[in-house]
């Protein structure tokens, strides 16, 4: 996988300048239209036929189609191979034309979105595809971005907006980013902004989602960029009004398309087995005509010389050399029928069918959103059924990104079970109505925490009050913004993250309702009376703290500091007299976290006025150090953090899709390994891998790689590997094969930037031994270019089937590398469905994918392909044999007309109705029993050896079919004492012998008969005897008499008892052995499916049984070290008063926090994780 490069020389620098097209446009920049369709109406022929002809067996049937057309080797017709080949050519390019088509239309429907462009002073509505670098363009509230911008100004104080990064990083927590001061200034002034003609120098363009270098230089200054002030392609735009931008990157060569891995032709295991068979078979096909051609050279020269008298040749024209080389040919003509075109045409129709199960699979319907499965692509559905690697987004594919407040725990006792130990509801919903500023979709299921509170319990309210105050909330009072954010009436909180959201409405609903702000108070309605807080300081989180804490002075002019973060780092702050009480939380905080909770501990503190001022004053000296500034604040916030009285924590659930711990489950028993790659940060990742029980506390070890070096990476993975190796050499010291069985479970969790280190070629290989040792894989904080690099690397490596599933624009690059790409068709956009292979709504659906769709497909195509193989070996090979019968003259066993209809109409319905239809167990018994599933990762159905066993029964199959008619026709005679040697009866019978041995052969390998089954099968027998003895009618002779010359040898030859004994014994012969080996496999040497199917059986007339689902309850000695999606820098941006419409001035003489470092206002490089060092992408 290679990064793309869409400009046609190397780019060292970019220089764009506003307002300037003319300028731009010398330096060739790409233009903003983008493109993910493969053809356009000129390049669709050359290039599907390219791809098409990349099949072996296409290129090989044009080859035969050139030899037929030469009459003195050709012994049938030219139109036998180029009615199919057109035939097959032309499905396969109406189908791809198709996807196509979709493709060019979700181009179009991009494209052609609507955007405001300033143009020459005049702001114009114009098509995404024509803005151009250098253009300024207008964005309004919730509209994406249109292509990569240099932030200009906006309708927020200080030139802030808020956008959101879903379809970037998979985060839907807002980001802040500011526009300098000197383009601020410009605000929505067009002809200020149309005058504006500053000159951007930057980096080129690339795939690095979270850097940004350039300069730009304008009315003799120059001023630095960085990723703060960019708004990237794929963003959206929240809570800001307006916002103007510089177009500085367009269409491919934005960051998002950057990140984007070029559309691949992708074909399956099958398909590429297939190419190498056609090989073989072409060779084993020239190998019998040499044998045949030599035969026929020594035949000419021992025998046919004599008969040359006899014939009208002139000796001169022709000897024994030349025909042996006009026989070679003739020979491979006939004998093409071992790979007959009707193949490629019966897969291609397989896999239709295939396709539309998936898309009728009600079971898959989600009909909250009125979505179907949807197969995208014809071309992969028997791959679904060889998966061994899983690579899935988090947010959005396992998650629904819906923070609820779950439970809590308040001095001792905990609040919010809604289940009982049976898993049964316990309480109903707790009604709200005494609060009317509640949020109507906020639930909670216990009403004792309801009665604590109108019953003014004092650690009760001072819980919520906490919740209330300690947060980086703002409430925004614009009812027009209804996205994300808490609306009801007036009440619009912005939140920097849904976790921050999920408190501040907890406590709206419990009656401590957080009303406004301004950089000096917060103002709460407590219990219907407003309450006003003086806001003293802030002092916010960082990846160190885990923890944040403010301080405020509440109406009675006591002072209060209020703390809210991980449980181990508040627990060693807390007043030794909290020892019992945080024993007891800390239990609480084991079962939130077993049951996969974001958990949060709360903490307060009663502050003396002069221990306070004297805090100040140093914090007030600190904030102006100009060295090791933040360490300085850092020692003061530990100061004043201490001998804090525990007040509880808080349970928050970020809501999984439905069904996801099972599915994972599931796959999990099916050998499936699940790796999730997300750009979430590494505590949330944690969580959710807990939450789904990929992670679990009865793991042997959960490894943490997260380093800054190439040589730290590697020693860390050298020390795991030599480790992990250690124990598997213990655990299998007495088996000679080490299959990946892990019998101890570990789990690997690497960040992005390691993740940069290890996939360097030095180090990737390390990577993958330690990876495929542990069950659980996570990588968090990766771009949307790693996931796509870690694909590719297990695909390199390990050359197993991998599918990746994700439902934002941010996964589209993984769903293109890997074998099979699903798109889950969520909120982030249909970016990831557009360039999916199959699409659906929810995740839980991809267990019936693979084990019921995917598992029947791979087992009905190999069942079919055996079978096809079978049939047309035992059906050629007679030619072969009667060779050496017939002097070696190319003559054919069959007629013309049996040999043209043979696959095409006498055995073509029942295998398809096979290839359809068949399943080895049912669909319970497939989700039942996962381990169903294996014999599809291991390739068992169809290989190399499955292939040369069913050729060596086709063999034997035409051996039997030629020699037992011929031997038994030696000696026999007629019921009137005629002889029945004729060529054409001994072709009948031969004939009517092959049809009947491959209609019992199918029968025997269906495992599961319908009524089309039946009526193919038997159907088809029908046609053929009809056929038979239409062309032997003396009707079909009077109409075409030199087409149909043998008059009435069908009904001479099958009128004889001895032609139907042959033909029964011939059958016999051929079935039984096939017949016998079966029983023997099967009693001696059962196969779990066997075992499977007999179980099915046995219970045929039982229901599957039901599964009792009771809620796990998990003891988990791990907890989330504070595990918000949350980032370092609202707290200064708040008392700061710069993202407040109107800006209060200070009346306190204290600093509010710490000031900033440099000139940037908001430190904004992604969520930041407070457990792990905050690192790039």
């Amino acid at each position: 996988f290679t990064k793309l490069n869409f400009s046609s020389t190397v780019e060292e620098e970019r220089h764009v300048r506003a307002n300037d097209r003319d300028y731009n446009e010398r330096f060739s920049y790409a233009d903003n239209r983008i493109k993910t369709a493969k053809y356009n109406v000129f390049t669709f022929l050359p290039i599907n036929l390219f791809e098409q002809f990349q099949r072996f067996a296409n290129a090989y049937f044009l080859v035969l189609l050139i030899l037929q057309l030469i009459p003195e080797i050709s012994s049938l017709s030219w139109f036998t191979t180029i009615v199919p080949l057109v035939l097959v050519l032309a499905i396969t390019a109406v189908k791809d034309a198709t996807d196509d088509y979709f493709r060019h239309k979700s181009d179009q429907q991009v494209n052609t979105r609507q955007s405001q462009v300033l143009i020459k002073g005049i702001l114009q509505n114009e098509k995404w595809m024509n803005v151009r670098v250098g253009d300024i363009i207008k964005l309004e509230n919730n509209q994406f971005v249109a292509a990569d911008l240099l932030l200009l100004s906006s309708s927020e104080p200080y030139g802030l907006c808020y956008i959101e990064t879903a379809e970037l990083d998979g985060e839907t927590n807002l980001k802040v980013r500011q526009a300098l001061t000197v383009t601020s200034d410009l605000g929505d002034d067009v002809a200020k902004l149309a005058d504006f003609n500053g000159e951007v120098i930057c980096e080129p363009p690339n795939n690095k989602l979270d850097k940004f270098t350039g300069t730009l230089y304008w009315k003799d200054n120059k001023y630095p960029l960085d990723n703060e002030k960019m708004l990237l392609r794929g963003c959206v735009l929240r809570n800001t009004e307006w916002c103007f931008g510089l177009v500085i990157f367009a269409g491919l060569q934005t960051k998002l398309m950057q990140n984007c891995g070029r559309m691949k032709f992708k074909r399956t295991s099958i398909d590429k087995l297939m190419n190498t068979l056609v090989l073989w078979i072409f060779g084993f096909l020239i190998c019998m005509g040499i044998i045949l051609a030599i035969g026929n050279t020594i035949w000419e020269q021992k025998v046919g010389s004599n008969f040359w008298e006899y014939l009208q040749w002139k000796e001169l024209t022709i000897n024994a050399v030349f025909s042996g080389f006009l026989t070679f040919w003739s020979y491979v003509i006939i004998l093409n029928t071992v790979v007959p075109i009707s193949l490629y045409v019966s897969v291609e129709v397989l896999r239709l069918g295939h396709s539309y199960f998936i898309n009728w699979d009600r079971r898959m319907y989600y009909s909250r959103k009125d979505t179907p499965a949807e197969a995208r692509t014809t071309t992969l559905n028997e791959e679904l059924g060889q998966v061994e690697f899983i690579f899935s987004d988090k947010t959005g594919t396992l998650t629904q990104n819906i923070m609820v407040f779950n439970k809590c725990s308040i001095n001792g006792k905990t609040y919010g079970d809604v289940y009982d130990e049976f898993g049964c509801k316990k309480t109903p919903c707790v009604d709200f109505s005494f609060n009317p500023l509640m949020d109507r979709k906020f639930r909670f299921h216990d009403s004792s925490l309801v009665e604590a509170i109108k019953l003014e319990e004092p650690l009760v309210q001072e819980f919520f009050r906490l919740l209330a105050l300690c947060h980086t909330v703002i409430n925004k009072n614009l009812t027009k913004i209804p996205l994300k954010w808490i609306v009801q009436g007036e009440l619009v909180y912005q939140a920097p993250s849904p976790d921050e959201g999920a408190l501040v409405t907890a406590a709206r609903n419990f009656g401590f309702v957080f009303r406004s702000r301004t950089p000096e108070t917060i103002t709460l309605y407590e219990m219907g009376h407003a309450v006003t807080y003086q806001l003293l300081a802030i002092l916010d989180f960082n990846n160190v703290r885990k923890r944040m804490s403010v301080i405020v002075r509440n109406p009675k002019g006591q002072l209060k500091l209020y703390s809210k973060g991980a449980d181990t780092i508040l627990f060693d702050r807390l007043d030794p007299s909290n020892e019992e009480l945080m024993f007891t939380t800390s239990e609480h905080l084991n079962e939130f976290a077993g049951e996969g909770l974001r958990t949060l501990a709360l903490a307060c503190k009663d502050l003396d006025e002069d221990v306070f001022d004297e805090w100040m004053k140093k914090l007030l000296f600190a904030s102006t150090a100009l060295e090791n500034r933040e360490e300085k604040l850092g020692a003061l916030y530990e100061e004043i953090e201490q001998g804090m009285m525990l007040l509880g924590a808080t349970a928050i659930e970020d809501k999984l899709q439905e069904g996801v711990p099972e599915t994972i489950a599931c796959l999990t028993l099916a050998n499936i390994k699940i790796w999730v790659l997300t750009g979430d940060k590494l505590e949330t990742a944690m969580n959710i891998g807990y939450s789904c029980n990929m992670l679990r506390d009865d793991m042997n070890e959960v490894f943490i790689i997260s380093g800054h070096t190439m040589l730290e990476i590697h020693q860390k993975m050298e020390i795991l590997l030599s480790g992990l190796d250690m124990e598997k050499t213990e655990l299998y010291s007495s088996d000679s094969v080490f299959e990946e069985t892990i019998i101890a479970e570990y789990a690997l969790i690497i960040n992005g930037h390691s993740l940069a280190h290890a996939l360097e070629a030095d180090l990737e290989q390390i990577l993958v031994d330690v990876a495929c040792l542990c069950k659980t894989v996570i990588c968090c904080r990766v771009t949307p270019l790693q996931k796509a690099l870690v694909v590719e690397l297990i695909k390199r490596h390990k050359r197993a089937v991998t599918l990746a599933i994700g439902d934002g624009a941010n996964d589209v690059s993984m769903i293109n590398t890997a074998h099979i790409g699903v798109g889950i068709s969520g909120q982030e956009g249909m970016q990831a469905v557009l360039a999916s292979d199959y699409s659906f709504a929810q995740f839980r659906y991809l267990q019936r994918l693979l084990l019921v769709h995917g598992r029947w497909s791979y087992h009905r195509m190999c069942n079919f392909l055996c079978y096809f193989f079978y049939k047309n070996f035992a059906f050629t090979l007679v030619h072969f044999w009667y060779g050496f019968l017939c002097g070696f003259s190319a003559q054919t066993v069959y007629d013309q007309w049996f040999i043209t209809l043979f696959n095409i109409v006498y055995t073509s319905l029942p295998v398809l109705a096979m290839g359809l239809f068949d399943q080895d167990v049912n669909e319970q018994y497939s989700l039942r029993y996962p381990n169903l599933y294996r014999p599809g990762q291991l390739n068992q159905l169809f290989n190399k050896r499955k292939f040369f066993t069913c050729t060596l029964q086709g063999v034997c199959t035409s051996f039997i079919l030629f020699f037992i008619p011929y031997g038994a026709f030696m000696t026999a005679v007629r019921d009137d004492g005629a002889h029945i040697s004729d060529q054409q009866a001994f072709a009948v019978t031969i004939a009517t012998s092959l049809v009947i041995v491959v209609s019992v052969q199918i029968g025997l390998d269906t495992n599961y008969w319908t009524a089309v089954n039946h009526f193919f099968i038997w159907g088809s027998l029908a046609v053929y005897f009809a056929i038979l003895f239409a062309m032997h009618s003396d009707g079909i002779f009077t109409i075409f008499p030199n087409q149909f010359p043998f008059i009435g040898t069908a009904r001479n030859s099958l009128n004889q008892k001895i032609v139907w004994l042959v033909i029964l014994l011939t059958t016999v012969v051929c079935i039984m052995p096939m017949v016998a080996v079966r029983f023997i496999k099967a009693d001696l040497y059962p196969t779990h499916t066997d075992k499977v199917r007999l179980l099915q059986q046995v219970s045929r007339r039982q229901g599957p049984q039901g599964q009792n689902l009771r809620r796990v309850r998990r003891t988990s000695s791990r907890r989330s070290a504070y595990a918000f999606a949350h980032q370092q820098g609202y707290g200064e941006l708040i008392t700061s008063g710069k993202n407040m419409k109107v800006p209060t001035s200070s009346t306190s003489t204290y600093p509010l926090s710490s000031p900033t470092r440099g000139t940037s206002l908001v430190k904004n490089g992604g969520t930041t994780d407070f457990s792990e060092e905050k690192s790039d992408l």
